[in-house]
């Protein structure tokens, strides 16, 4: 299906853009979109300008997921908060956010150690234990095996000892849900969406109000939003080696979908446990690191976070290893993508046709997963520098604004 978008309003045209608003926004991606719907919605009038002619960077090459449940601390509150937004304006948008939960599989003893720590923390239903049984039928296994002739029999999902189930994390299509916010908000009155529009400076007028100077002109606001992701050094340099911003570039791929198979949730697995926070601080822990650093070391040497999630059309997004950089080079290594392909196939119980591989990026600091930085009057840097941009964005959105509005 193709998703129709706002055509920019160009410079010259008879009635001319307004150069005066409330809120500039320099980024098009999923964590500008969410702080233009929320101006839009606090009554706010709203520039925001992308340099692609359409979202090609971190917003659409992910899994979809909003990892919601496996936050701790702030970024547990903001992804909640950005959870009722997610569904608010799915709504609105005519997207589909789905609030189909994510499954964690567990195969090892030491793996069911750190669901049921976590469940024990949670409020009752958040985070719900499974037997082996459950796990399948949560995947769709029990009710699929025979519409799938037998694919995904008894022998489906083998080795597994049980599971949990993640009940609020939601899904999202990458593939069309930025397109589609994006058109809706362009549509909107009150909002100028220019695609193909570059920020090339920043500044102040004489009135004291934040500019931006761009391929397009210059506008002028009372608070000014830059939300490029982990092109922050392209503008901000001193800020991105402040922040010590790099580039964690990821080798996913698309499969092929099994016949007659739907999985709706998000499907999470050991090494999963071992980058989330919420899991990450428990205890036992501690244990599973020690357990995959000596029966499958391979993954962590790729920063391997084996996970997949399925699209409306039924294909699997199969990922994500996780490199780090100041500029990563483009070339996919097949031995890395194997690995993780080789280690969903080992968990499905069947092998995978792949049809599609890619490079997603993100920014990612190790001096906090959240900047936010003001660097000029009425000018505020913000970038989600921890991978989790999806889950965070109309939360943070919300926090940005509340001080502003």
């Amino acid at each position: 299906m193709n998703v129709s978008r706002p055509r920019p309003v160009p410079a010259s045209s008879s009635t001319g853009p307004s150069r005066v608003v409330d809120v500039v926004i320099v980024g098009a991606g999923i964590i500008g979109l969410a702080h233009a719907a929320l101006a839009l919605a606090n009554g706010l009038t709203v520039v925001l300008l992308e340099r692609d002619h359409r979202a090609v960077g971190a917003s659409v090459r992910n899994f979809g997921h909003c990892c919601i449940t496996a936050q701790s601390g702030e970024l547990y509150d903001l992804a909640q908060v950005s959870r009722k937004h997610w569904l608010e304006y799915a709504a609105r948008a005519g997207f589909s956010a789905i609030e189909s939960g994510a499954v964690v599989l567990a195969r090892t003893e030491s793996e069911l150690a750190v669901l049921r720590e976590l469940s024990a923390l949670r409020g009752p239903g958040q985070v719900e234990l499974l037997t082996a049984a459950e796990t399948r039928a949560r995947l769709g296994s029990a009710s699929s095996a025979a519409s799938a002739g037998g694919r995904y029999g008894v022998g489906a999902w083998p080795g597994l000892l049980g599971g949990a189930f993640l009940r609020d994390d939601l899904r999202v299509d990458p593939r069309t849900t930025v397109d589609r916010l994006a058109a809706w908000l362009g549509a909107q009155p009150g909002v100028q969406l220019f695609w193909n529009t570059a920020a090339l400076g920043f500044g102040q007028d004489a009135a004291g109000a934040a500019t931006v100077s761009t391929s397009r002109g210059e506008f002028s606001a009372r608070q000014v939003f830059v939300c490029v992701g982990h092109d922050v050094d392209y503008l901000f340099p001193d800020v991105a080696a402040d922040h010590q911003i790099q580039r964690c570039s990821l080798q996913m791929s698309l499969a092929a979908g099994p016949a007659g198979v739907q999985i709706a949730p998000a499907v999470l697995t050991a090494t999963s446990m071992l980058r989330y926070p919420a899991f990450t601080e428990l205890p036992a822990a501690a244990a599973l690191r020690a357990e995959v650093e000596r029966t499958r070391p391979e993954l962590l040497e790729i920063g391997a976070n084996v996970m997949f999630t399925q699209r409306p059309d039924g294909g699997l997004i199969l990922g994500d290893s996780h490199h780090y950089g100041s500029a990563p080079g483009p070339f996919l290594s097949e031995s890395v993508t194997e690995t993780i392909n080789a280690e969903i196939e080992a968990v499905i119980g069947q092998p995978l046709d792949i049809v599609e591989r890619w490079q997603g990026v993100y920014a990612s600091s190790d001096v906090a997963p959240i900047l936010v930085c003001d660097v000029l009057p009425g000018v505020t840097v913000v970038s989600v520098t921890s991978g989790v941009g999806m889950t965070l964005s109309f939360g943070l959105a919300q926090r940005n604004l509340a001080h502003f509005c």
